[in-house]
């Protein structure tokens, strides 16, 4: 939007946010909630410092400065003390320790006015990293692959890992202090509003993972404004946020304010919430339910989807059921039994989490039932856990078979390709993308990237340095794993952890690329393979460590035959009556196969279909016509 001489409503009232910085009409108004001070000074920070007195009302300190306006920098020092940055701050040019910065919004010329986004059950998502998905780390760097990422990948919905500002230029973002301001190493406001924009011209969701469970340990100010978080709770990375608590109604105005700021001001059409399960809240109203309550009502207002995905370690149907179900409302949860099950099946580990796991049935359970642990005992928790999903329909869910968390919270951050045959990992990729749910992918695992995905941190603390270090060696101790862990604060961490895209151009890259990107095309096209409702889905175990997953779609039919045997078997499935034709085959010479078809080109249904699956072979056929 351009700018306007005249305006009838801050930046702030637009957005939602009751606290910042604000521009109106040649002033700016800063607000600031501080209920611990006697007294705060609004620094102006220009050639010189010039302090302004913030007059106070129930706990709200605010001031207006004639002549401030956009790239004007700021702190608040409460009672004579030093200068702290804005705890709504929307830019942190120099950092987490740096003054904030005021932004007008209303400078960025957005170019997506048609756009009103796409359902949630036709996501088809790619994870990515800013720092790691180009040589250059920027938002703006993105942008020149967004045609491999829609042409000749298929996905449609592109999520970025945190973006909030955090310490120094490498992290994962879940360090992230100043929860308003987009990571100044990554290209700040600008840049992020510039990517959004580009994805959304080219058809493309955004979805931006916001962490609402914790804030990162250096730079951070919050409890020094007032009670942000809570006594009664901790998190395993830190104090929890008080959602209910004394004075907590001001702490939920700024978690539920984030989120809108996100959907109204950055246009984006989904939010990733990280970690739920360590979200504490016994209000009568869940936080997360006022969450779901509020964004979509900003959504419907503003005439567009925007959704809430949460990611859940409680195997808690209530995170996703309507809130008229007595539920909290969130749109889908990613599915992690569904990555243990298939995980744990095809490498073999069992240590950790993945002892509860390692056989075909849990997976079938997955594909059936959604969450494998519904309430029996779980040797890894030592404890009952879980209760089951029944009601709850596919599109509630978000499979993968990697994601940061699975990749990088391993000791040596390596992907599936560095531990599974070329034919196992086609068969990871099938069982996620012709699955019933929601699939997403993570960066450059759809050609086998070399790289790994290794924790970093570019902390300044010598003694935050020293703990985390010992906190990921101690990590992995549950996992067995006897390795010598990355330094997470080696620059060489960090850059070893960077993708290239161009290995998918050359051999083998470039097969298992054809293989994703056939998955991903056929998903698109044929209905019975995307997301499908619950009844219409159903998976089946048959001799000799085979899966066969039913799907139907309107007229449409489909069967998937997975083998998860490293040898040849033949089995016998069983089709329906009608003219079944083979979709694909994982064994094809392009794919990286020896080129033997697993099974006839087509079958008349009159009977059962006899396959002769190759190690770890996959095979797909679809049906038009009645049931």
């Amino acid at each position: 939007m351009p700018s306007h001489k005249m305006r009838t409503k801050s930046e702030g009232e637009r957005s939602g946010t009751r606290l910042g910085s604000s521009l109106l009409n040649g002033r700016c108004d800063f607000r600031v909630w501080a209920p611990y001070a006697n007294g705060v000074d609004l620094k102006i920070i220009g050639e010189g410092e010039t302090a302004h007195p913030m007059t106070q009302r129930s706990g709200v300190f605010s001031a207006s400065v004639e002549g401030a306006g956009d790239g004007t920098r700021y702190c608040f020092s409460l009672d004579g003390g030093r200068g702290m940055p804005d705890p709504v701050s929307r830019s942190q040019p120099e950092g987490v320790h740096g003054p904030s910065c005021v932004v007008d919004p209303m400078t960025f010329r957005w170019a997506d006015a048609g756009w009103r986004g796409m359902e949630l059950r036709d996501y088809i998502m790619y994870e990515l990293h800013t720092g790691t998905f180009t040589r250059e780390g920027t938002f703006e760097a993105i942008i020149p692959f967004i045609g491999y990422l829609r042409d000749e990948l298929g996905v449609n919905a592109v999520e970025l890992m945190p973006v909030g500002q955090f310490p120094g230029g490498r992290n994962w973002g879940y360090d992230g202090v100043s929860l308003y301001a987009p990571q100044n190493t990554y290209g700040g406001p600008r840049g992020l509003k510039t990517l959004v924009n580009e994805l959304h011209r080219a058809g493309m969701a955004a979805v931006l993972d916001v962490v609402y469970n914790h804030v990162g340990p250096e730079g951070n100010y919050l409890g020094q404004f007032g009670p942000y978080f809570s006594s009664r709770y901790r998190t395993p990375w830190g104090p929890a946020f008080n959602y209910d608590g004394a004075d907590s109604d001001f702490v939920r105005g700024f978690v539920v304010e984030n989120a809108l700021y996100w959907v109204s001001e950055y246009h984006f059409d989904a939010l990733r919430l990280d970690a739920v399960h360590s979200i504490y809240d016994s209000s009568a109203k869940h936080i997360l339910e006022e969450l779901s309550e509020r964004v979509g009502a900003r959504a419907e207002e503003e005439g567009r989807r925007a959704f809430l995905i949460a990611e859940s370690d409680l195997n808690d149907p209530r995170i996703v059921r309507g809130r008229g179900e007595h539920g909290y409302g969130m749109d889908a949860q990613w599915l992690d039994d569904f990555h243990h099950a298939l995980h744990s099946r095809l490498t073999e580990e069992a240590d950790g989490y993945y002892s509860d796991f390692g056989t075909l049935r849990h997976l079938e359970e997955a594909y059936n039932r959604g969450f494998v642990y519904k309430g029996q005992y779980s040797g890894f928790r030592r404890r009952s856990f879980g209760r089951p999903a029944d009601g709850l329909e596919c599109d509630k869910f978000v499979v993968f078979s990697q994601n940061h968390d699975q990749v990088g919270n391993r000791a040596m951050g390596d992907r599936l390709c560095a531990v599974l045959t070329p034919e196992a990992l086609r068969l990871a990729a099938a069982a996620t993308l012709l699955s019933p749910y929601i699939p997403m992918l993570f960066m450059g695992e759809e050609y086998a990237e070399g790289a790994p995905f290794q924790f970093f941190v570019s902390h300044s603390d010598p003694n935050l340095i020293e703990a985390v270090r010992r906190g990921r060696r101690n990590e992995f101790r549950k996992f067995n794993w006897r390795l010598d862990v990355p330094d997470p604060q080696d620059p060489k961490t960090f850059e070893r952890s960077k993708i290239d895209i161009a290995q998918r151009l050359s051999a083998p890259h470039d097969s298992i690329l054809r293989w994703y990107r056939d998955l991903v095309a056929l998903r698109k096209k044929r209905p019975s393979l995307g997301v499908v409702a619950r009844r219409d889905a159903a998976s089946e175990m048959l001799p000799g460590d085979v899966l066969a997953l039913r799907k139907k779609a309107g007229s449409q039919s489909s069967v998937v035959a997975m083998s998860f045997s490293p040898s040849k078997m033949k089995v016998e499935l069983a089709l329906p009556d009608g003219e079944w034709h083979l979709a694909i085959c994982s064994n094809r010479k392009e794919y990286g196969g020896n080129g033997q078809e697993q099974g006839p080109i087509s079958f008349a249904g009159k009977g059962d279909c006899a396959l002769s699956l190759q190690p770890y072979g996959t095979v797909a056929y679809l049906r038009e016509g009645p049931t």
